[in-house]
């Protein structure tokens, strides 16, 4: 099955590479709160980036669990503010691509950091993904949007943190890390396919 998922996976992250980072506009007629819970789920860069911090954190274990997810949401708020208030991030899309690569390097590779580290490093890209967020807000009430981005966010590291500790629990232990390290490997694939000119 895994043999199959990696064949397939990278088809799949080519089809879907143009709409990485598509337009929201048609998001406000849902409202400012689904808006915002909706807007990094239309992105597949968000996605596989939110998905990686939660797989990261499994593979650190320990403080990382809450620690790192938690540092993601909050210097995230902190890059939507930034944005809010018209302070400009240089190479926000960039970066944004760019975390998708790195934070899928360090699930296959399994980096061992402390939990600090791996805080800051995910805080880094959380800046630029809440700074995107805020640039694309339209006509959205703040805090509804906001707090809607937030919660899909957290969403999203909680099914990271989900698959990699379920993985070790239903498989053996070296093989659970070794099928999240594939996940790891994969959304590098993606990153690098949703940097590439359509």
């Amino acid at each position: 099955m895994l043999r199959r998922l990696a064949f397939s996976l990278p088809f799949v992250l080519a089809a879907s590479a143009a709409l990485a980072h598509p337009h929201h506009a048609h998001l406000d007629d849902y409202g400012s709160f689904m808006s915002g819970l909706l807007h990094p789920i239309f992105g597949l860069d968000h996605v596989l980036a939110m998905v990686a911090v939660g797989l990261w954190a499994s593979l650190i274990g320990g403080r990382a669990l809450s620690v790192v997810p938690a540092a993601f949401v909050g210097v995230m708020a902190v890059g939507f503010l930034l944005a809010l208030g018209g302070v400009d991030l240089p190479f926000v899309e960039p970066l944004v691509l760019a975390s998708v690569v790195v934070l899928g390097l360090v699930v296959a590779l399994a980096v061992p950091v402390p939990v600090v580290v791996g805080a800051a490093v995910v805080g880094f890209f959380a800046l630029f993904h809440g700074h995107a967020h805020g640039q694309e807000m339209g006509a959205a009430g703040m805090v509804a949007y906001g707090t809607g981005f937030a919660i899909s966010t957290a969403t999203l590291h909680a099914a990271g943190l989900a698959a990699g500790l379920g993985l070790g629990r239903v498989l053996e232990r070296g093989q659970g890390r070794l099928v999240t390290r594939a996940a790891g490997a994969l959304t590098v694939v993606g990153g690098i396919l949703l940097a590439m000119p359509a």
